[in-house]
């Protein structure tokens, strides 16, 4: 065999790679094992703030040693394989910004009529269109007013550097769209800021491109509301005067004094800042703003802090980082400095006009610790002036050419900065450490710059050592007084930890009986050559789980459901190959030449199938959404690996055991399957009319039941709210229903059991188009109090506390209408576009239409299978629901079916080549009868495997892998009896067109 050294050590490169990635997660899971030991106690509670406490702990602290390199737990968990939120529990959020308010504000806050109809007019119209939204206002503007133009509202005072009464429609619009990204910008950084300091591990936030939303996921979030209010509060920008060094030194003494008398004390005997006085600790910062600063105090502070010196220290000094400046702690230190300030000993030494507040992030890249700042307030706790009063800012130049923010205030904002930046520097020309107004958002500072020269205009110049994304980032920090940007929650779904430890445990056995089923089934099967495809399947896993480790991707249910497929679907190419090999040795070839055919004629197949499946995976990836993305990453991934260690893998370790062509050393067959399918000589191609009137029937009956009895939409699809509701025992769901229906005003309201009997899902499209927290309540509350009139039970926050009097909501999911609008159209190109790809590859492959309609023909009507499948189930009682993860598996089932098609297609386009005198009916049914095995293994052990599957892998899965199921078993008998008859009823058609 050609080019094995170099296989070898690619398998041993890659190998190699997935062991380092996957071990920071046994890492990871160990110190979270540790974690979860520490907070337990007797009775076997776990305090998980406890827990987060010691993960803390050693958050940024050395825990992995690997060859001499030292890992902390931080960049352990950056390069561990995540799991999903369905997998462990907690909240997914998209929130939707509103860019109403920023056009409200660029308009000056106009109260035009015609003004607020077209932005009404706008937000009805968007529910219902992919239009953005500033184009669905303009053509709304248009219908209010044909004849004026935008700047006759928008050439404001705050605008006049942008817009004039003679500036084109064109040109508004581009600002208007400029504004409306840098809003969505501005809300990312803000709610990445919040999410930062919220307190979960691993939160993750992405800006869905395109669409104005921003998507968020928190794992084992146990308070949904606070998560509601934090994301949805509209952010607070404002000026306040920064506490100089001098004035702050003494209340941090008194405040040190306080906890030493309390006993808290520094870890270490010896303070880090022992016999450090302050003349060295600012000589140390030269890059610091305060160190140019420093007045003629210092003596006296000096002198202070070498008395401190000789006392014992608290946290409040000890943990100070002296290389970056006073009152500077490292990042990590910041959890324990919060709890020192919380402290109501602690808040009532500093002055009650007050706040203590941080950085939002350090000051450069190369910096590792934030400043800490007390700023001072008036008796109502505001600042010296409130962000509304800004009107515009942006990035721009300082006159020595250095990046700066240019900002501007209203008349009523310049007049009292003015008296502000008076009064600064008056008290500043006397002093060395000048005082600072800090820029805060959210209690967070942005920026304390000094105040040089008073400012008589409002129009001020921010300078520092910015680069060009610092300036930007301030000045659209700077805008969220004037332009407000509102975030609504559109998209929901919370997992409760007990629904997440329950599809991970059903994952896992979902793998390891699938798993297990192959291997056997391999061995009983192909003997020794089944035992290699089975070591090539365990790398083939492994191979996808360290892929997924090394891309930072999160293992997810639908992506576990990707793995088990992948697992029936990888043994596809080796048994093209074991059959091809088997059928060389039954022509009378020798093992070794046998096992050259075999690999080299079934080469073409295996590529094409792969291809084929890979175009449905990214297209899948592409225009799909959430879990769907998952499912289809590991998808693809299963199917790059699957190739190559099918076809590479097998082929090193088959060469190396046929040496010299000992057949006692490998076989692929077993006294059983040694000539079963080998003989087979059906004439398929007869029985195509019986095959078209057939699935006539059944499409017909199933499109009937669709427009009569419909579909079980999920809230994906309708909009709406779903809620999973935990019983302790069986609850009738009929009488629920009726209960549910009178609460909820009869507004299509769905009830049936989830998985266990003592477990429903509660689907409603109450109050569908209000996306509101008030909203969100009013129907968690009337289910609530529904069930509880129905059952006589109580309504509990803890799954813990769920007993025969007692019952809990487990999960939930919201999506609203605009969110099941963009969900149902991206699911339909996704289907039509795979559909695209696949006719135009085929048609290059095989360089024949016929063949190309031929494969789109059978994948319509496998679709349309699976659809009537689902019709007639519901028929019969069994409702499964259609929603994202659905679309994903009539993907899947395109994918396996072009597969199979595939296979049949190159074996007809291979015996056309050999018998170039034979008829097509013959031609076919030769090339079926040849691929017939190989069909029948492949459709067995994925139905293994999906069998399973639709057993264990729960209710989230069922409908997906019920989906699967008919779609494997209707693709298998598709590529026999429709795809190849089509292709051979258009070429005689084409052949009678000729004649004629």
């Amino acid at each position: 065999m050609k080019n094995r050294g170099f296989i070898v050590f690619m398998t041993t490169i890659v190998t190699l790679l997935c062991v380092y990635y996957l071990s920071f997660t046994f890492v990871s899971n160990g110190i979270k094992e540790d974690a979860t030991e520490q907070a337990t106690d007797e009775a076997g509670n776990i305090d998980y703030g406890k827990r987060q406490n010691y993960l803390d702990s050693v958050y940024n602290v050395p825990v992995y040693n690997l060859l001499g390199v030292e890992f902390t737990y931080k960049e352990v968990q950056d390069m561990e394989l995540n799991l999903g939120l369905d997998l462990q529990g907690g909240m997914h959020v998209t929130l939707e910004v509103s860019p109403v308010d920023i056009i409200k504000g660029l308009s000056g806050n106009n109260e035009d009529e015609g003004l607020t109809n077209a932005l009404e007019t706008a937000r009805t119209r968007q529910k219902t269109s992919q239009e953005t939204f500033v184009n669905l206002f303009y053509q709304a503007y248009q219908e209010e007013y044909p004849d004026k133009k935008l700047s006759e509202f928008f050439a404001t005072s705050a605008n006049r550097d942008r817009i004039s009464f003679q500036t084109e429609d064109s040109e508004v619009l581009r600002i208007i769209r400029s504004e409306v990204d840098d809003a969505i910008d501005r809300s990312f950084e803000i709610l990445r800021t919040r999410i930062d300091r919220f307190g979960t591990s691993q939160p993750n936030i992405q800006k869905l491109e395109n669409t104005g939303r921003i998507q968020i996921e928190l794992p084992g979030v146990d308070n949904p509301e606070r998560v509601r209010k934090l994301l949805q509060g509209v952010a607070k920008l404002e000026f306040m005067e920064v506490m100089p060094v001098d004035e702050l030194l003494p209340y941090m003494q008194t405040a040190n004094q306080v906890l030493i008398d309390k006993g808290i004390l520094a870890d270490n005997e010896e303070s880090s800042i022992e016999e450090t006085n302050l003349d060295e600790l600012l000589a140390d910062e030269s890059e610091n703003e305060l160190n140019d600063e420093v007045d003629d105090k210092i003596d006296t502070i000096a002198s202070d802090l070498d008395s401190l010196n000789q006392a014992k220290m608290s946290p409040l000094f000890d943990l100070m980082d002296q290389s970056a400046g006073y009152f500077y702690y490292k990042v990590n230190d910041t959890s324990k400095i919060n709890d020192i300030i919380k402290r109501e000993d602690v808040k009532s030494v500093f002055p009650r006009n007050s706040r203590i507040l941080w950085d939002v992030k350090p000051k450069s890249e190369e910096m590792e610790s934030l400043e800490l700042y007390v700023v001072k307030t008036d008796r109502a706790d505001k600042g010296l002036l409130e962000g509304d009063v800004v009107t515009s800012a942006r990035q721009d130049f300082d006159e020595s050419g250095k990046f700066a923010v240019s900002m501007r205030m209203n008349p009523e904002g310049a007049r009292k900065w003015e008296r502000i930046t008076q009064r600064f520097t008056n008290e500043n020309a006397s002093r060395q450490i000048k005082k600072r107004i800090a820029v805060v958002l959210d209690n967070f500072v942005y920026s304390a710059p000094s105040v040089e020269v008073v400012i008589p205009n409002g129009q001020t110049i921010i300078q520092g050592s910015f680069t060009k994304e610092e300036a930007v980032d301030l000045a659209n920090i700077l805008k969220a007084g004037s332009l407000p940007a509102p975030t609504r929650i559109v998209e929901e779904a919370i997992i409760g930890p007990t629904l997440g430890k329950e599809a991970r445990a059903q994952g896992i056995i979902s793998i390891v009986a699938g798993l297990g089923m192959v291997l056997i089934f391999m061995v009983a099967y192909y003997s020794k050559g089944g035992l290699i495809a089975n070591i090539a399947l365990v790398f083939n896993i492994f191979f996808i789980l360290g892929i997924l480790a090394q891309l930072n991707a999160a293992l997810t249910l639908p992506g576990i459901a990707g793995i088990v497929l992948t697992i029936g679907m990888s043994i596809d190419a080796n048994v093209l190959i074991f059959e091809r090999i088997r059928e060389e040795m039954r022509a009378g070839s020798p093992l070794l030449k046998a096992i050259t055919s075999g690999y080299e004629k079934a080469y073409s197949s295996i590529v094409d199938a792969n291809v084929t499946t890979f175009l449905t995976g990214a297209i899948l990836y592409w225009l799909g959404q959430g879990p769907v993305k998952g499912f289809a990453i590991t998808l693809m991934i299963g199917i790059a690996c699957s190739f190559f260690s099918a076809v590479f893998i097998t082929r090193v370790i088959v060469s190396w055991m046929s040496k010299k062509g000992d057949q006692s050393k490998i076989s692929f067959a077993t006294p059983f399957s040694k000539n079963l399918f080998s003989n087979i000589n059906f004439n398929f191609m007869s029985k195509r009319k019986m095959a078209y009137i057939g699935s006539g029937i059944v499409i017909v009956i199933g499109v009937v039941l669709m427009v009569t009895k419909g579909l079980t939409l999920g809230v994906d699809f309708t909009g709406g709210r779903s809620y999973v509701v935990r019983f302790a025992e069986q609850v009738e769901t009929t009488s629920l229903k009726v209960a549910l229906d009178g609460k909820l005003e009869d507004a299509g309201t769905e009830v049936k059991t989830y998985g266990a009997n003592n477990i429903l899902k509660v689907t409603t499209s109450y109050l569908v188009n209000e996306e509101s927290t008030e909203a969100d309540n009013e129907v968690k509350t009337k289910i609530i109090s529904g069930i509880a009139e129905a059952t006589g039970m109580q309504y509990v926050e803890d799954e813990t506390a769920v007993d025969e009097s007692n019952f809990t909501i487990s999960g939930s999911s919201k999506v609203g209408a605009t969110i099941a609008d963009d969900i149902r159209n991206s699911s339909q190109e996704s289907v039509i576009f795979a559909l695209i790809a696949i006719f135009i590859y085929i048609l290059i492959r095989f360089r024949r239409w016929q063949f190309g309609l031929g494969a789109v023909v059978a994948l319509f009507h496998d679709t349309l299978f699976v659809l009537s499948a689902f019709a007639i189930a519901k028929l019969l009682g069994f409702s499964f629901e259609i929603d994202q993860v659905f679309i994903a598996a009539i993907l899947t089932v395109i994918g396996y079916s072009i597969n199979d098609t595939v296979v049949v297609f190159d074996r007809i386009r291979e015996t056309l080549g050999i018998k170039s005198k034979a008829s097509n009916v013959e031609t076919f049914n030769t090339a079926i009868n040849n691929t017939i095995s190989r069909t029948l293994m492949t459709s067995i052990t994925t139905l293994v495997v999906i069998l399973i599957l639709f057993i264990f892998g729960g209710e989230v899965l069922r409908g997906f892998s019920f989906a699967l199921l008919i779609g494997i078993l209707v693709g298998t008998y598709s590529s026999i009896f429709i795809a190849t008859p089509v292709v051979l009823d258009l070429a005689k058609r084409k052949k009678k067109a000729v004649e004629a």
